[in-house]
């Protein structure tokens, strides 16, 4: 383990993740990880909220479901979520919701927002990133194409940006690219460190 912080290596660092993405990045950070397992949830929330409020909640909500945590643990949750048109796009439901989400972000700026929980026994630390992308016109054979061979069902707003639909449909973006690819880690980074 590469040890930054003195302090923070008397902690076990656990991801609650299912995230293959989440995983291998915060693995590039040189932290020990141990990946743990949240009871499955249907990713619902209050119908009030707006945009950052929808991510945090849901990164809180799987926190809070986590029910074994130990002295000296941190807990790392997250929830990305796409914002278009007052919106929120989550993760697609089939290939005819995918190719929806993909059609209605076309040619469009939207923005990526993950909400992440740090949680110990002692406390919790909420925070989100926000990241502008703005998308080429796609067209239907491109869709087609990304959903069939990609199949990006597990995405929110249905695509990886870090897949081929991002190299060739996406213009530019605002904000941190990680983000984009499920977690801000330069932001959850400096929040380790002040933990």
């Amino acid at each position: 383990m590469v040890v930054i912080k003195k302090g923070l290596s008397d902690y076990k660092i656990l991801l609650a993740s299912a995230s293959p993405r989440r995983q291998e990045l915060l693995s590039q950070l040189g932290l020990d990880l141990q990946i743990v397992t949240l009871p499955s949830e249907e990713e619902s929330f209050p119908k009030n909220l707006y945009r950052e409020e929808i991510a945090v909640y849901l990164a809180e909500k799987k926190a809070e479901n986590y029910k074994n945590l130990q002295e000296k643990e941190i807990l790392i949750t997250a929830d990305t979520i796409v914002w278009i048109d007052g919106k929120v796009l989550g993760k697609p439901e089939n290939y005819s919701d995918a190719f929806q989400m993909l059609k209605l972000l076309s040619g469009k700026i939207h923005f990526v927002i993950t909400g992440v929980c740090l949680k110990a026994i002692e406390k919790t630390v909420v925070f989100f990133a926000e990241t502008k992308v703005k998308f080429a016109d796609l067209s239907d054979e491109e869709i087609r194409f990304y959903i069939e061979n990609y199949k990006p069902f597990d995405k929110a707003g249905a695509y990886g940006i870090q897949e081929w639909i991002g190299k060739v449909g996406i213009e530019y973006i605002e904000g941190s690219y990680y983000n984009v690819v499920g977690l801000p880690v330069q932001k959850l980074y400096r929040e380790l460190m002040k933990f």
